[in-house]
């Protein structure tokens, strides 16, 4: 069926990317930009002054006190209860923000570096450690790359997560180094060996944290000793740990490539895309040219739909089309149930990996929780748009309202029964493949 041009489709794509979904005004605003030029004042907005982000503060969470080792099983039990309580504030604060937030860029930034240095609250517990983690993601996710992962070596979910603080002199723990090179800096076999592994274990010892979250290097658990790490010699410590494997040669080409992933495709890109990507990234490890190289780039510009959107990139992105009250608790408690159901709920990742991506996320389990979201979130939303037209129009409406601007054939034909229904018209093209993937 006829719809919107090619450009207005390829934009649409492009801004659902960079974002949470994407409404046909929103589209309208930027179709005949510059598109660099656009990614340029959107990846330099201030996150903190964004009025979504303002309206949705994060939330002072301090962490309660440990009950001591004498302490009663009712002190225990009330302990853990906070600790849930607070984790759940910040889950849907998170929510909430993703929602609340005019330039959804950054938030969705801090999500993919949150999937890429993985951390749960399910072992971490401390619902602060966690929240000043996602605030250095937010801040850090377009600088040198080297604060960033520096900052997740000394972080105290991450030590917390990975055994940081139990890596001593005396009993070094080989898991935050392990994980630092496979999955955050190097990639799997790319040039470290086991003995690099347990030299880095060393230099990461002593790492401590305090009753307030802060962390800091208690001489007498770090190993000061010698190490040699990559063929190299020295008195290693975390910062020079942190500079030897970034230094590696594959470094670069794993971070870029991994970014790519998690922004542009679930495939990786080609040798070609891979080393423009490398050159803005250049030595000065820079995420901003790398975030704009990639949201710049022809293979992704020019791409047809080449993600399955993960369930909290459709849930947000559904909220925010239809103007769901994520203020109301019951919408914001129906929320959470769907991320939980679905198997994304914010910093609750299953593993040091992250999340899964691509066909997984559409099985049939999933498509019939989502169904029952979405005709939730249809009679909660706005739908005046839809409503005020002539029901002939509707499935051209419905779709620039999530903004989908071509229909199959196929997807039309199911559409069409529905057209006297909005709710489920609503709820039923954002279950479309159209819709599921960009």
């Amino acid at each position: 069926m006829p719809g919107q041009s090619a450009q207005w489709v390829a934009t649409a794509r492009v801004l659902r990317r960079s974002g949470f979904g994407v409404t046909g005004p929103e589209v309208d605003a930027v179709v005949t930009r510059d598109w660099p030029a656009y990614v340029d004042a959107m990846l330099g907005a201030n996150p903190d002054a964004d009025p979504g982000a303002v309206a949705t503060p994060m939330p002072s969470l301090d962490p309660p006190r440990a009950p001591g080792k004498g302490a009663t099983p009712a002190a225990r039990k009330q302990f853990g209860h906070q600790l849930a309580e607070q984790a759940g504030i910040l889950s849907g604060w998170w929510v909430r923000r993703m929602v609340a937030v005019q330039q959804p860029v950054h938030e969705k930034l801090t999500l993919l570096w949150h999937n890429h240095f993985a951390t749960s609250t399910q072992k971490v517990r401390v619902a602060a450690y966690m929240a000043a983690q996602n605030q250095k993601l937010r801040t850090l996710s377009l600088g040198d790359f080297r604060n960033l992962a520096y900052s997740m070596l000394a972080d105290a979910a991450m030590l917390r997560w990975l055994d940081g603080q139990t890596n001593t002199a005396k009993a070094p723990n080989e898991n935050l180094a392990r994980e630092f090179m496979e999955l955050f800096a190097l990639g799997h076999g790319n040039g470290y060996t086991e003995n690099d592994v347990r030299a880095g274990a060393r230099a990461l010892t002593g790492w401590v944290i305090a009753a307030d979250g802060q962390t800091s290097l208690a001489p007498k658990r770090h190993d000061s000793t010698t190490k040699t790490l990559f063929g190299r010699t020295g008195n290693f410590d975390a910062a020079g740990f942190c500079d030897a494997v970034l230094a590696q040669p594959k470094s670069a080409e794993y971070v870029a490539g991994r970014l790519w992933q998690q922004l542009a495709s679930d495939e990786p890109p080609s040798p070609q895309a891979l080393d423009r990507l490398v050159s803005a990234y250049g030595p000065g490890r820079n995420l901003r040219a790398l975030t704009r190289a990639i949201l710049t780039d022809d293979e992704f510009t020019g791409s047809r739909a080449a993600v399955v959107n993960t369930p909290i990139e459709w849930l947000v992105g559904v909220m925010r089309a239809l103007r769901v009250p994520v203020s109301n608790p019951a919408q914001l408690k129906m929320a959470e149930a769907t991320l939980r159901a679905l198997g994304q709920r914010p910093f609750y990742p299953p593993s040091v990996g992250g999340w899964p991506h691509g066909q997984l996320w559409l099985s049939t389990a999933s498509a019939q929780a989502r169904l029952h979201t979405a005709s939730r979130m249809a009679h909660a939303g706005d739908l005046s748009g839809i409503e005020s037209t002539a029901p002939g129009d509707r499935i051209d409406a419905v779709g620039y309202l999530i903004g989908v601007g071509f229909w199959s054939d196929r997807t039309a034909g199911a559409l069409e029964p529905l057209v006297h229904k909005p709710p489920q018209l609503v709820a039923a093209a954002v279950n479309t493949p159209e819709y599921l993937t960009s």
